[in-house]
């Protein structure tokens, strides 16, 4: 854990001897991944948690699921806002954890300051004064990594950090996507007991059966071990994050087992609602390829609705589907996509609906076009009509409205937007348009006007009326 660019991915990245940090968006962690190495003949699983400040929640999971946690800061940049925020995740939790003190390799490398800048924060390292364990490593040569490994493992006996060689196997859910092919796909890790292919499973929120159990490298296992990173299928409903998951061959054990799990405390988090209350002006459809990242779009979504006008329509994890473009269109909302793909027929129907939308696999950019997008919104200006009267008794849909051209001009046959203050209440069309008793194709700016409309909900006196 520690601030974004202090180099934990590419920490991870020399450990594993693969390329994680290079398949990564832009270089940073944007999901829980879980990664499984042996050193000195001991498996160790490293959780490499985000360390953007849009990933609080993700990174608070981490140091929940943990046994033990790495606090990385860099030697060149020494204490920020998010190593406070993982140290703050960290006490709470009553972990234990060591430094790696990183970059040590780079010119401005400063080790001494970073422990006097680790000491304001509380941090006291051994060797200056405490008795926190600490490594100097350079994630980019290599440079004291097997000695900060070595330290992992000393730390883990120092701890007594163990599995229960429980006949039933439990652990966290970390991460759940929708595959198009193959269904519910939960990341979990295994904390006791050994997870057996074929075995009943169930969570709180959800059960099913293990059809089929992957390593963390994506291969088939017919069985993993505590502590190991595995992608579970077949799953009938799909988990919540965080939850803890119990999974056995036979299910009168295994209902036993959830009810022995169910007395102890859960780390769910919040559910990721959309807020469906449309009291700004630009709905938006959030879309992402799985329940973490959909919970960090939402949160960086709402974090803008404080200044920009936006709100939230809909959300749902997965691809992009035709399905989604036909909301969209339904709900005039952007489809606001984060790490997700698209299928053949969506593209095809945004390009014949001219469905806007927004997308990358990288969320400080999808901040910012969202940013851009929202401002641009907001100062456009939509021809409006102010309602002055209501006339007659409704029949049906069909209502007789007088009002007033704030910005024109407005067309006959035209459709518009009912807008109560700040919330659009619902949506209709002019069936015909007059003014001084006389029947025109439009009207201009500051002209009143009697029309006969059709609208899907009542329009009463002071709603606008909002021409697209």
């Amino acid at each position: 854990m520690g601030h974004v660019d202090h180099g934990k991915t590419t920490l991870l990245d020399y450990i594993l001897k693969t390329n994680v940090a290079g398949k990564e968006a832009g270089g940073i962690t944007q999901s829980i991944g879980a990664y499984e190495i042996a050193h000195n003949g001991k498996k160790i699983t490293f959780i490499d948690t985000p360390g953007h400040e849009a990933f609080s929640k993700m990174r608070e999971r981490g140091a929940k699921i943990a046994d033990l946690a790495i606090l990385v800061v860099a030697a060149d940049d020494s204490v920020k806002p998010q190593t406070k925020n993982a140290l703050k995740y960290i006490q709470d939790e009553k972990l234990p954890y060591i430094v790696a003190i990183n970059k040590i390799d780079k010119p401005g490398a400063n080790i001494d300051q970073v422990a006097n800048d680790l000491m304001q924060v509380g941090v006291f390292l051994e060797g200056r004064g405490g008795d926190v364990s600490w490594h100097g490593i350079s994630a980019k040569t290599g440079e004291g990594i097997n000695d900060l490994l070595d330290l992992i493992l000393l730390s883990s006996e120092l701890e007594d950090i163990h599995c229960v060689g429980a006949d039933v196997a439990s652990g966290v859910v970390t991460s759940v996507k929708m595959d198009p092919k193959r269904g519910i796909v939960a990341g979990v890790i295994v904390k006791d007991g050994t997870l057996l292919q074929g075995s009943s499973i169930a969570t709180h929120s959800a059960k099913g059966k293990v059809r089929m159990l992957e390593d963390f490298m994506g291969k088939a296992a017919k069985e993993l071990n505590p502590s190991a990173p595995a992608a579970i299928i077949g799953f009938e409903s799909a988990p919540q994050i965080g939850e803890m998951f119990c999974a056995h061959k036979d299910e009168k054990t295994l209902r036993s087992s959830l009810e022995q799990l169910e007395k102890t405390k859960p780390m769910v988090a919040k559910k990721a609602s959309a807020d469906i209350a449309k009291e700004k002006h630009l709905p938006v459809f959030l879309k992402a390829d799985e329940a973490g990242s959909l919970e960090v779009l939402i949160e960086v979504t709402h974090h803008l609705m404080e200044t920009l006008p936006l709100s939230i329509v809909k959300t749902s994890v997965g691809p992009i589907t035709e399905s989604d473009v036909k909301d969209a269109e339904s709900m005039r909302a952007i489809i606001v996509g984060f790490h997700t793909k698209m299928d053949r027929a969506a593209e095809n129907m945004i390009l014949v609906k001219k469905i806007n939308t927004l997308s990358s696999p990288i969320i400080y950019e999808l901040e910012k076009q969202m940013k851009e997008y929202a401002e641009k919104f907001a100062t456009k200006e939509y021809r409006t009509l102010e309602v002055l009267g209501v006339f007659g008794q409704p029949k049906g849909k069909e209502r007789v409205v007088g009002g007033r051209v704030v910005l024109g001009p407005i067309r006959n046959n035209e459709s518009f937007e009912i807008w109560h203050d700040t919330r659009m209440i619902g949506k209709g069309r002019i069936i015909n348009l007059q003014s001084e008793r006389k029947d025109i194709a439009e009207a201009p700016t500051d002209v009143e006007v009697g029309m006969l409309v059709e609208s899907d909900e009542p329009i009463r006196i002071g709603n606008k009326l909002i021409f697209a």
